[in-house]
């Protein structure tokens, strides 16, 4: 019984918080309600590197290439299809004279997601260690290349516009929670356990005969299916987006939410976000001049990704493992 309670004390745990800040987003003003709309596509971004990242002990640059492929996928998809044949004159015809709605481009995006994830994986996932972070870096250098340079595809090296702003509160809530429950699900199936079991000793694990690749192959595939659908979630709530935005900055402060939170983790994974993500808000704010306990701060520009880079290498240097210590949020034993 005891087993069956601490499972659902596991998902419910990020899930009720995500559904805490799906709620207050609900009551602030529109100029703070973005802030919160953020936190909460974070929280899918974030969890999708966590399926591989965390599961598998593998540091992957490369996860935000599937979430730009699904961001762009679901951006050109929904554009109005009267602007997109004027705007986007050289996509392809397929791209060009089609448009679909919010909710199938989130689909679609998942499922390109997981195909490219499928297609570079075969190569990508026989590498471990230096030579795995090396590889998935030229990934996501080459993804945003691609995405920067060939307009039959996209908007190129310009902002891709006019995308309906369908991701509001109760759609960022509910693709948050999607997210965790593919996580939390996977995370415990044959699969799931056999990854971590070769995250903690690859050795013991290949003697009991798990095939170490291919576990971290279909997580890779699921973490990059769940990674475009995040995508799709990003441009829908920003209206515009381009290629810097699913570039190096995303990389470094997705990856800084599951470290500071707990790598190993999905607790870790959702409470390193909404920590980072109030923390990066207060300091975009900051650095536009802000009020705060009657004196006025004012930092210079980009004095957020200094603070957030110093605030990871603490938590680093203090508790290796996170804020939750790479553990599951559980029942205490006395109420077991």
């Amino acid at each position: 019984m005891s087993r069956y309670l601490d499972a659902a004390v596991e998902l419910l745990a990020p899930a009720v918080l995500v559904i805490a800040v799906g709620l207050v987003s609900t009551t602030v003003s529109p100029a703070n309600e973005i802030y919160f709309l953020t936190a909460l596509v974070s929280v899918a971004i974030v969890v999708a590197i966590y399926v591989f990242v965390g599961n598998s002990g593998v540091l992957s640059f490369g996860q935000i290439s599937f979430v730009a492929v699904g961001a762009f996928a679901s951006g050109v998809m929904t554009v109005p299809l009267e602007s997109k044949q004027s705007v986007l004159t050289d996509l392809f015809p397929l791209l060009k004279n089609h448009t679909i709605g919010s909710v199938p481009s989130l689909v679609l995006a998942a499922v390109l997601g997981g195909v490219f994830a499928l297609v570079v994986g075969l190569p990508l996932m026989r590498l471990s260690g230096l030579a795995a972070g090396i590889a998935t870096f030229a990934l996501l250098e080459i993804t945003h290349n691609v995405l920067q340079q060939w307009t039959k595809i996209g908007p190129g090296a310009t902002t891709l516009s006019l995308v309906p702003d369908t991701t509001g509160p109760l759609q960022a809530t509910v693709g948050a929670l999607i997210a965790i429950a593919v996580a939390f699900v996977y995370q415990r199936t044959r699969l799931g356990r056999k990854l971590r079991a070769s995250r903690e000793d690859p050795a013991a694990a290949r003697a009991i005969g798990v095939d170490v690749h291919r576990q971290r192959f279909w997580a890779f595939i699921v973490s990059g299916a769940l990674a475009g659908f995040a995508g799709a979630l990003y441009v829908h709530m920003l209206g515009s987006i381009t290629t810097e935005q699913v570039y190096l900055e995303l990389t470094f402060l997705t990856l800084a939410m599951l470290v500071i939170g707990g790598t190993t983790s999905l607790a870790g994974a959702v409470i390193g976000t909404l920590a980072v993500s109030g923390l990066n808000s207060f300091l975009s704010q900051a650095e536009q001049g802000v009020h705060f306990f009657g004196a006025k701060l004012d930092f210079p520009s980009g004095t957020r990704l200094i603070v957030l880079a110093a605030v990871m290498a603490l938590v680093l240097i203090i508790r290796p493992s996170g804020l939750t210590g790479g553990r599951e949020v559980r029942l205490p034993r006395r109420f077991r």
